[in-house]
């Protein structure tokens, strides 16, 4: 018994006390540093010393970076829905420019008069610049009473001719914007017949006539040459003259270089056979002298 309380007491003996007698336990002591290597340990010596000769660097250095660059901003849902919208569609006018270019694009839609209203007169006269922006725009009150507003090809309804103008008011205005001008539009003279007007043959761009987009010889719906050709739908329902315009000014932007040079070479062509049938006519009377 005497050996295990000496043995006890020993142990107590080893164990270190608090003020109130609370046991603390003997810790370990730490183990020795690892000796670094002698080239690491002067690498770090180096780095250390250099990083206390830099200067620091100026907040306002660090805030006008920020000021300049900025963060990147986040576009919202609605905005990439709008751009996804723009890149789908081909129609939409690429310009802000409003102003009456060189070249422009026409399209009329048509309402039915006489008796039967199976005669067409013009309900609608819209021009569009080369960006496809509209510079002309309006409904049209025709001279005859209408019978058939046809509004299930032209859109045109009886409130729409409400507050139309007058057919001179808008024939004259037509001709204002038309004159020394390229004319571009598919079937151009139904809608030169209907606003009974005449534009030079040189100035005309007839998507309906342009050889490249004909099929066996016949001329095609403008619709189904923007969809072979812009892969885009349009006169799906009720015509858009505007859309209408759109399409076949993108028609002719697109085959511009083709088609003015083919229209060059037929002028040119032109030209050529009348100097030869005035010369043969010349030849023809100055035999006719002689012979008398």
């Amino acid at each position: 018994m005497k050996n295990k309380n000496n043995e006890k007491k020993s142990r107590n003996s080893n164990i270190n006390h608090n003020k109130d007698n609370t046991p603390i336990e003997h810790q370990p002591e730490p183990p020795p540093p690892q000796q670094l290597n002698p080239n690491w340990a002067l690498l770090q010596q180096k780095l250390i010393a250099k990083g206390a000769s830099a200067k620091p660097r100026d907040k306002s250095v660090t805030q006008n970076d920020n000021s300049v660059l900025g963060k990147r901003k986040e576009r919202s849902v609605e905005e990439l829905d709008e751009r996804e919208v723009i890149d789908r569609n081909p129609l939409t006018p690429t310009s802000s420019d409003f102003s009456v270019t060189d070249t422009i694009a026409m399209d009329c839609e048509m309402v039915g008069v006489s008796p039967l209203g199976n005669k067409s007169a013009l309900g609608r006269a819209t021009l569009v610049n080369k960006w496809g922006n509209v510079i002309y725009d309006e409904f049209v009150r025709p001279v005859d009473f209408v019978v058939d507003f046809r509004t299930q090809i032209s859109g045109i309804r009886p409130s729409d001719l409400k507050k139309a103008k007058d057919f001179r008011v808008v024939q004259n205005k037509v001709a204002e914007l038309l004159k020394g001008r390229i004319l571009v539009g598919h079937a151009l003279r139904n809608d030169l017949k209907a606003l009974l007007l005449s534009h030079p043959k040189t100035d005309i761009r007839d998507t309906a006539e342009y050889q490249p987009f004909l099929k066996e010889g016949r001329s095609r719906a403008l619709k189904h040459l923007a969809s072979e050709f812009l892969d885009v739908v349009i006169q799906n329902g009720e015509h858009c003259p505007i859309e209408d315009g759109r399409a076949a000014m993108l028609l002719y932007q697109k085959n511009k270089k083709q088609w003015e040079r083919s229209m060059k070479d037929r002028i040119r062509f032109t030209q050529k056979m009348k100097k030869r049938k005035h010369k043969k006519g010349r030849l023809s009377s100055v035999n006719n002298n002689a012979a008398s």
